[in-house]
């Protein structure tokens, strides 16, 4: 992997800033990082006329789907929401005042772990501009620096928020370096950020399918990521139809570009005579489109016939792919063959069979008759999510707090030496 020189030199640059600010934000209290994740979130509402007229210049540019074009767009009311989490990252315990555990050896010495920051964390994303503020406030929160990187689709959206969050670290008197954008939207800045092993210590990805799988590819530095997020619901033979009804519209067309959206129904041949017509018409009454198996298709003829190659697509879009499947197993069978890791939901009205499914999927999340929406930092009480962790090691699910920690140990003696 080559590294231009210039983007390299810029990395170096912002890398050391943001190491120093680490040592500062380290001996910071948690009242002056609350302090300032508050004047964040009170920069970003004032900044909200500045913030959408970056967001219309990028608008005007865009060319993408209506999906990431949902994606990209800001309102008052999501600039709002934006500075409310920020803001409600400050009520949340301080996560490096944990000690995780504490014994005392035969020999007298006290022993403790303790959490404390990751360090210097590099942020990777795509057309969401919320993501920097959320990533920003937490890992303010957490006691780390972040330097972050957005698409080159929103990097007016991105500038205008950076400048907000500068604002509320000055009138906090906590480091600007803490948070840090790109200085540009050079692709070699992202390649001088993969190969930052010292001067960055955790990649974080958060975009689609290539951007992930290339940074897993090219990283010389740790990297925390998610796969894509092929969600199903499986509607299970015992599921209550109502309920069935409202959370798959949910889980579908709340917002079809977010990871967390479904992006296939399993539904038990037991019940689908009766209950697949429902869905179809609930879903095709809010504009979604299909991709249905042979079994669905005999039952309402209408829907278009999928290809094996749909199960294995992340939409992001208004397009549910539907497969009639017999029983618990069958539906893990699938998920297990065509799914990322990522979030699965059965309904039912039966325990054991629930049971079953949460034991038997081996995603980052696995729910019980709710949508697959809910696979989010803020609906977990986290307050806000920097991503969704579909790997094996250090953190699964939405990335909070607690995930952007590690920990060390502090050992307390009387004057013990080694035999």
């Amino acid at each position: 992997m080559h590294v231009d020189t210039d983007a390299t030199q810029q990395l170096q640059r912002a890398a050391t800033a943001a190491r120093d600010a680490t040592r500062t934000l380290a001996g910071a209290p948690d009242a002056q990082r609350n302090a300032g994740l508050h004047a964040m979130a009170a920069r970003l509402r004032e900044a909200a006329p500045v913030i959408l007229a970056a967001n219309a210049a990028d608008l005007g540019d865009f060319s993408g789907s209506s999906a990431f074009r949902d994606r990209l767009t800001l309102t008052d009311a999501r600039i709002d929401a934006m500075a409310t989490g920020v803001a409600e990252i400050a009520s949340l315990p301080d996560p490096l005042a944990r000690v995780l555990a504490e014994w005392t050896r035969p020999n007298g010495l006290r022993i403790r772990r303790i959490a404390q920051p990751l360090g210097v964390i590099g942020m990777i994303y795509e057309s969401r501009p919320n993501v920097g503020a959320d990533a920003a406030a937490l890992c303010l929160k957490s006691g780390n620096a972040v330097i972050l990187r957005g698409g080159s689709e929103s990097h007016r959206s991105a500038a205008a928020i950076h400048a907000a969050l500068s604002a509320g670290l000055r009138d906090a008197g906590l480091p600007e370096a803490a948070v840090q954008v790109a200085p540009t939207v050079d692709r070699a800045f992202v390649a001088a950020m993969l190969a930052g092993a010292g001067l960055i210590d955790l990649i974080i990805p958060r975009g689609g399918r290539s951007l992930v799988e290339r940074v897993e590819r090219e990283a010389r530095v740790p990297v925390l990521a998610h796969a894509a997020g092929l969600c199903h619901t499986y509607v299970h033979a015992a599921a209550d139809h109502a309920m069935a009804r409202a959370i798959v519209a949910n889980a579908k067309m709340r917002r079809t570009g977010i990871c967390g959206a479904t992006e296939t129904l399993l539904i038990d041949n037991a019940i689908a005579p009766a209950l697949l017509p429902l869905l179809v018409a609930d879903l095709s009454a809010l504009g979604c489109a299909f991709r249905a198996d042979a079994v669905a298709h005999a039952i309402v003829p209408s829907l278009p016939s999928a290809t094996e190659a749909d199960f294995d697509t992340e939409w992001l879009d208004a397009v549910l792919s539907i497969r009639v499947v017999d029983g618990v197993d069958a539906a893990l069978a699938h998920i297990a063959a065509h799914g990322t890791s990522h979030t699965e939901a059965i309904v039912t009205e039966d325990a054991a069979a629930a049971e079953r499914f949460l034991r038997g999927v081996d995603s980052a999340v696995a729910l019980w008759n709710a949508s697959t929406q809910f696979c989010d930092g803020g609906e977990f009480g986290f307050g806000a999510e920097i991503g969704i962790a579909t790997g094996r090691i250090h953190a699964r699910g939405p990335v909070g707090l607690e995930q952007l920690t590690t920990f060390r140990y502090v050992v307390y003696g009387n004057g013990q030496v080694r035999a």
